[in-house]
C-alpha cells in the first residue's frame, strides 16, 4: 500500500484528543445546559406544578386535575383569552403574513426607492411590542390622540383601546405593522435565492406573472414558509407586552399570556393554576406548530 494511501487511512481513523473532547464538550455541553434550564426546565416545572395547589411560600398541595377542571368551567376569563389568541393568529397568518409576501414580491422587482422602503417598512422590527402599545395609545387615546385629533369629535370621541368591541382589532393591527416587517425580509432573503431560470423558463412556456408566481416562485419557498409559518404562530401566541401595556390586557384584551401573569405574580399568586394555564398555552402553540411542520415536510417529501 501507498504510504500516501496510509496516511489518508490514519487521518480518517484518527480519534479525537481529549482537547478536541474538552472543546465539544463545552461548545456543546454549555448550549445544552442553558436550553435546558431555562427552557425546558421551566416548562416541566410547570407541568408538574400544574397539578398542585401553591402560593409560592408555603406547602405544595396535590390537587390531581381540580386546576384544569376550574379553568374550564369556574373560570370567566379563560375561553374569551382563548378565543382572542386564536384570532390573533388568524389576524397574523392571514392578513400580515400575505401582506409582508406583497410587499417582499414589490420590492423584490427593483422598484425606485426599493432600499429605502425596506428600511422604513423593516423599522418596527427593531421596536418591542411594550413600545408599540404606547406608540398605539399615542395615535389612539380618546383625549389628545392624534387619530381623535384628526376626527375632530370632542363630544363624542371614539374609545378605540376602551371599547372591547374594538380594541383588540387596534391591537393586532398595531402588532401586524411591526410583523409584516419581519414577514419581509425573511420574504425577501428567500426571493433572492430563487434560480431565476425557472422564471426564464415559465415565461418561455408561456406563462404570465401571476402563474410563475404561483407555480414557480412560491413552492420554491417552501423553507421559508415554514420558518415563517412557526414564526407567527410564536408571535402571536407570545402577545403579552403589546396589551398590557395600554390596560393590563383587561376589557377585550384578555389573553392567555396575561391571564398567566395575573395569576402567578398577581396579588392570589396561584402559582398551580397560573401552571395550568400556561401548561394549555404550551399545548396550544405545539398543536400548531407540530401540525404545521408535519404538512410542510410531508408535501416536501412528495414533491
Amino acid at each position: 500500500m501507498p504510504k500516501t494511501a496510509r496516511r489518508a487511512g490514519r487521518r480518517a481513523t484518527r480519534r479525537f484528543t481529549r482537547r478536541d473532547i474538552a472543546v465539544l464538550g463545552v461548545l456543546l455541553g454549555i448550549p445544552v445546559l442553558l436550553d435546558i434550564v431555562i427552557v425546558w426546565g421551566p416548562a416541566l416545572a410547570s407541568v408538574g406544578l400544574s397539578f398542585t395547589s401553591w402560593d409560592g411560600i408555603g406547602d405544595i398541595h396535590w390537587v390531581g386535575g381540580d386546576n384544569y377542571e376550574n379553568l374550564v368551567q369556574d373560570y370567566p376569563a379563560f375561553w374569551p383569552a382563548v378565543r382572542h389568541n386564536l384570532l390573533w393568529i388568524a389576524f397574523l397568518g392571514l392578513v400580515a403574513t400575505p401582506f409582508g409576501l406583497f410587499l417582499a414580491v414589490l420590492i423584490d422587482r427593483g422598484i425606485r426607492f426599493s432600499r429605502f422602503y425596506q428600511s422604513v417598512l423593516y423599522m418596527p422590527v427593531v421596536l418591542s411590542l411594550a413600545v408599540v402599545g404606547f406608540m398605539a395609545q399615542l395615535l389612539l387615546g380618546t383625549d389628545q390622540g392624534v387619530v381623535n385629533t384628526i376626527l375632530n369629535d370632542p363630544d363624542d370621541p371614539v374609545d378605540w383601546l376602551g371599547d372591547s368591541d374594538i380594541n383588540l382589532w387596534m391591537m393586532m393591527l398595531a402588532a401586524s405593522w411591526r410583523h409584516t416587517g419581519y414577514v419581509m425580509i425573511l420574504y425577501l432573503a428567500g426571493l433572492k435565492s430563487v434560480d431565476p431560470a425557472l422564471k426564464e423558463a415559465a415565461a418561455i412556456d408561456g406563462a404570465n406573472e401571476r402563474q410563475t408566481f404561483f407555480r414557480v416562485t412560491l413552492p420554491t419557498l417552501r423553507p421559508v414558509n415554514v420558518i415563517v409559518g412557526v414564526i407567527t404562530v410564536i408571535e402571536a401566541l407570545r402577545a403579552f407586552d403589546i396589551v398590557y401595556a395600554v390596560n393590563k390586557g383587561r376589557n377585550g384584551l384578555e389573553l392567555l399570556s396575561v391571564l398567566i401573569t395575573d395569576n402567578i405574580i398577581g396579588e392570589a399568586s396561584r402559582i398551580g393554576f397560573g401552571s395550568a394555564i400556561a401548561v394549555v398555552l404550551l399545548g396550544v402553540s405545539l398543536g400548531f406548530i407540530v401540525t404545521f411542520l408535519v404538512q410542510e415536510l410531508r408535501g416536501a417529501r412528495e414533491k
